[in-house]
């Protein structure tokens, strides 16, 4: 689900851009690329001249913010500050924990911090105690990051650098890799694909990326609050039978992807009319599950390849825990804050994440010491973040029994529609009835 070098990393609000792809996003800015270099200016030649005109070693190829024109805020670039920093605390307390709890991993050493945004996590890193701290990002974001840097004095250790992971040359390996990398249901135009791309060009044997590793999950879920807010209210509109509507009010309430609970205007393009047809991004709790979760994929960052994530399958089986209306499936995930010691290796570690029951197929959750490893949870009984848990939702809700068993398949791959969508393969069973659903979130 990731696209080819052509795209780029930058730290963007998910769903910015049309021409967002999996893993990475759309840069403008390689017409603009010229390298930067720490000793001084940038001669004509790409090798640097220091103060008393030496030719020095080119440390980075990128456009250095400090060489643009800062541009007046729009009201995306207002949105985006409200919704990432207001919004999210849960993000941004648990990294900063995160990277004081790996101070000794990062005092003195060189970090990238892949799609930087505003620079907030590049600080964190300079608080910590780097040496130095390459700050990438392909959006316009970058400007302002670098006025930040500047605000806080910081601008020997931090180093912005307007541009794409794949074209930014950076002379020197990198001790620390860290990046907010996860998009809606994880892989949903995530930067993964930048932060492989980042592993794979800088980063020195044994090193450490924060996050170290992260886990996608999906449970069968009710919600007939939802589902009577979009389709039961035409079986009575104000005393009138209205029922007539019911196969259009499904099309039509289920036709779109769905981002519940943003309220700030300059969102709303981001969040089209809400809907089942495609997946919908809400926030549910934990009473809303009918089963424990089951583990999609699991993402090693010191080891996963591009390759591994164009397509993603995995077959399931739950026992529900109670009798209700299954009105779909939630997925969520976590992610891991681990040194390359810790961090499983291989899916066959993962029975230290979870328990697997042979007889019903599910899977809980569960942590041998949590102490090891610091965790930031995207899970239905955890504080709410930006990201909330995504909803496929059926057309009909199918009712289940205590103890009957809901089994089936999902495959997750990129459209060939276009590669910023990702196409979702849904089949399911239960009670003698078999159904298939495809969406594409867009």
């Amino acid at each position: 689900m990731y696209s080819s070098s052509n795209h780029s990393n930058g730290y963007h609000p998910h769903h910015q851009h049309e021409d967002n792809r999996f893993g990475q996003t759309h840069s403008h800015s390689k017409d603009r690329v010229r390298r930067y270099t720490r000793g001084g200016a940038t001669s004509t030649n790409g090798r640097s001249r220091d103060s008393h005109g030496h030719a020095g070693p080119t440390s980075a190829s990128a456009l250095r913010v400090s060489d643009q024109q800062q541009k007046p805020a729009t009201d995306f670039d207002m949105a985006y500050f409200f919704f990432f920093f207001f919004c999210d605390r849960v993000r941004t307390e648990t990294y900063r924990m995160a990277i004081m709890q790996h101070q000794s991993a990062i005092a003195g050493k060189v970090v990238v911090d892949v799609g930087c945004g505003t620079g907030i996590l590049s600080i964190f890193c300079a608080q910590a105690g780097a040496k130095r701290v390459y700050a990438v990002d392909a959006s316009e974001i970058a400007l302002q990051a670098n006025e930040v840097v500047k605000a806080n004095n910081l601008s020997d250790t931090v180093i912005v650098l307007h541009g794409r992971v794949e074209d930014v040359e950076i002379d020197e390996e990198v001790d620390v890799i860290i990046s907010e990398w996860m998009g809606y249901m994880l892989l949903y135009e995530s930067m993964l694909g930048s932060v492989i791309t980042a592993r794979d060009r800088w980063l020195k044997p044994g090193g450490l990326i924060l996050p170290s590793n992260a886990t996608l999950y999906m449970a069968p879920v009710t919600h007939s609050d939802r589902y009577g807010e979009s389709i039961d209210f035409w079986r009575n509109v104000y005393g009138i039978d209205m029922s007539a509507m019911l196969p259009l009010a499904k099309q039509c309430a289920f036709e779109e992807p769905c981002v519940e609970t943003i309220t700030v205007s300059a969102m709303l393009p981001l969040a089209k009319q809400c809907a089942f047809e495609e997946p919908c991004v809400e926030t549910i709790t934990g009473e809303n599950v009918l089963t424990w979760p089951h583990v999609v994929k699991h993402v090693d960052c010191y080891t996963i390849t591009i390759h591994e994530l164009e397509s993603v399958t995995t077959r399931y089986k739950f026992k529900s825990m109670m009798r209700a209306p299954l009105h779909g499936f939630a997925f969520w995930f976590d992610v891991e804050f681990s040194g390359p010691a810790v961090s499983p290796s291989n899916n066959h570690t993962l029975s230290l994440l979870v328990d697997n029951n042979p007889i019903d197929g599910s899977q809980r959750k569960k942590r041998a010491n949590p102490n090891e490893a610091l965790v930031l949870s995207t899970a239905p009984e955890d504080p709410p973040t930006h990201w909330q848990q995504t909803m496929i939702y059926f057309y009909d809700p199918i009712e289940v029994e205590q103890d009957q068993l809901i089994e089936g398949s999902v495959t997750l791959s990129q459209s060939k529609e276009n590669a910023r969508f990702m196409n979702i393969h849904l089949e399911y069973a239960s009670g003698g009835r078999a159904f298939v659903k495809e969406s594409v979130m867009r």
